[in-house]
């Protein structure tokens, strides 16, 4: 039996492939905060590991005060780098980390496959030490740069789904903004897929056909068969999120092309049959 352990195990994706790996025969171990900060408890655990998967880190949707900052990037960034210590530590390494990024990393001018141009901004910037530091650990290293995970049972399409469903959903700032995602059943695939294959690379794990807010919100009026007319303005998301409101009015167009070229086949293309799928 091989096992898995994984940073961020509680989360709404990590819950996920905790349940999907454990069905496919896999010893999963949840690695928590306690953990990551006891070096030798965490070595016991990399050392007895097949493949180690790194999902840790505060939700990036909040307001961005110098305080909040500061966790955004100490949860990516020092976690990691813990892993890693941990992993060129011991003397029996894992096969495979897998470390989370996401396509925040690039610019919001164009669509990009894995060789994109990347932004300036902050959350570039933190997805790029980010992938520095997995890149640090001495065995295979793939990256995964997830767009926005839509599942029923948690994640973004459960927050934004109340709305919707009474009637008083509706763009946000212009809704030409691009929206990359990815159903959570592809991205469990998608992991299967890279470990089973033993691969390591850069992937972008979002859908073939990205879309825009515009593009979601008449998917989910559609599906749910309901009023989409109530937009929420730019300068309100900026009054709640401050600079952080740059996740909800930018947009990444992000194409998996390195999973195509390799032959995985995504079950949810775009996003009109991925959100009927989910309500």
């Amino acid at each position: 039996m091989k096992t898995i352990a994984i940073t961020g195990a509680s989360g709404f994706v990590g819950t996920s492939l905790k349940n999907f790996f454990e069905k496919q025969g896999y010893k999963v171990v949840a690695i928590n905060r306690e953990v990551l900060n006891n070096k030798q408890e965490l070595q016991n655990i990399v050392s007895s590991s097949n493949i180690v998967i790194n999902l840790a880190g505060a939700n990036i949707i909040n307001r961005w005060t110098k305080e909040y900052k500061e966790l955004l990037y100490s949860s990516r960034i020092n976690t990691t780098s813990n892993l890693v210590e941990a992993i060129n530590s011991v003397e029996t390494k894992p096969e495979l980390l897998i470390s989370t990024s996401a396509v925040g990393i690039y610019d919001n001018k164009d669509t990009y496959a894995e060789d994109g141009k990347y932004s300036d901004d902050f959350l570039s910037k933190l997805c790029q030490r980010w992938e520095e530091e997995a890149h640090k650990a001495q065995t295979n290293v793939s990256i995964f740069r997830f767009g926005i995970v839509l599942g029923k049972k948690g994640g973004a399409f459960a927050k934004m789904l109340t709305p919707f469903k009474l009637g008083l959903g509706g763009i946000i700032g212009s809704g030409k903004q691009a929206f990359s995602f990815i159903h959570i059943d592809d991205l469990l695939n998608a992991y299967k897929f890279v470990i089973d294959n033993n691969l390591t690379s850069t992937f972008n794990l979002t859908a073939p056909k990205p879309t825009t807010n515009l593009g979601l919100t008449r998917a989910l009026g559609k599906a749910l068969k309901k009023p989409t007319i109530f937009p929420v303005p730019e300068f309100a998301l900026r009054l709640i999120f401050s600079e952080g409101a740059k996740v909800l009015t930018d947009g990444q167009d992000a194409v998996p092309k390195k999973l195509l070229d390799l032959g995985f086949e995504f079950k949810y293309k775009d996003i009109q049959e991925t959100v009927d799928s989910l309500v």
